[in-house]
């Protein structure tokens, strides 16, 4: 059976990985072949392993917690290096938004249950508001941008080339930027039974994600004209957007799982999240 790997489009590392030969060759050093599963929201990968339809994922930080706090036994692997203008709030030039104290009574589009929910439930627990409370949270679409510079929403979380372009185009600027707030890493993770028992694969796995990773780094031409040509927007932007992400993957720290414990609090404190999560019981037991 071949190790299968979950791909979307919001996880820049494997987005890449999936188009490129790293995973198959190192997979085959360790006897093991590589299958690719796409699907299109990463708040779904804590159940896809659990199910057994892939093997691995990638996600931002929130996915990882609500997967832990829905009962799925998941183990971390890796993770980038902080992403601190991957993305950020914005507000119209012209808004009466000036801090994140005047959001209280609006609107924010944001990807909920993405990393982005992280940002903003931190940035209003930091400001002494509550995200389930003080705040309508909507999930964006391909309206949201209309929707901000018609002054129907107050805020939108923009990220990667969508981010780009919106400030490209001006009118907006940024109220709250991500690495201001959380270090905005992309998170790997396993089911339990394979990082234990078979950690030799997630070791060729991660060495894939490195070498996808130096790649992009050193073509984001060539990466930003697969991503407009696969998801839209223009290559310039798409350029823009990946020349500002730092390509590097790090082991799993102390510090990560500090942060992580930190978002998995707020989230329990506003209702995000049902029950606690103790993060640290989501890495590898010691053989």
């Amino acid at each position: 059976m071949p190790i299968t790997i979950g791909v979307h489009n919001s996880n820049p590392s494997l987005y890449y990985l999936s188009r490129l030969d790293y995973a198959a060759e190192e997979l085959a050093a360790v006897g093991e072949t590589a299958e690719f599963h796409p699907y299109t929201d990463g708040v779904r990968t804590g159940p896809l392993l659990t199910e057994g339809v892939i093997d691995f994922g990638g996600t931002g930080s929130t996915p990882p917690i609500t997967a832990q706090a829905a009962g799925h036994d998941i183990v971390y692997t890796a993770v980038s290096a902080p992403r601190p203008d991957h993305g950020a709030l914005l507000v119209t030039d012209d808004s009466p938004v000036r801090s994140v104290a005047d959001l209280k009574g609006g609107t924010i589009h944001l990807a909920i249950g993405s990393w982005q929910t992280h940002l903003i439930a931190k940035a209003l627990d930091d400001a002494g508001l509550s995200y389930a409370g003080d705040v309508t949270a909507e999930r964006s679409g391909e309206d949201s941008e209309k929707l901000l510079r018609s002054g129907e929403i107050a805020a939108w979380v923009a990220q990667g080339a969508q981010l780009a372009a919106a400030r490209r185009t001006g009118g907006v600027h940024v109220l709250i930027a991500t690495g201001d707030v959380i270090t905005d890493r992309s998170v790997f993770f396993t089911r339990r039974e394979l990082a234990e028992q078979r950690p030799e694969v997630v070791e060729a796995l991660t060495r894939a994600l490195r070498r996808a990773d130096d790649w992009a780094a050193a073509h984001p031409r060539e990466a930003a004209q697969i991503a407009a040509e696969h998801q839209g927007g223009t290559a310039g932007d798409w350029e823009t957007a990946l020349r500002a992400l730092p390509w590097r993957i790090e082991e799993v720290s102390d510090a990560f799982l500090a942060e992580q414990q930190e978002a998995a609090d707020i989230f329990v404190r506003t209702g995000f999240i049902e029950r606690p999560v103790r993060v640290a019981n989501a890495v590898a037991r010691k053989a």
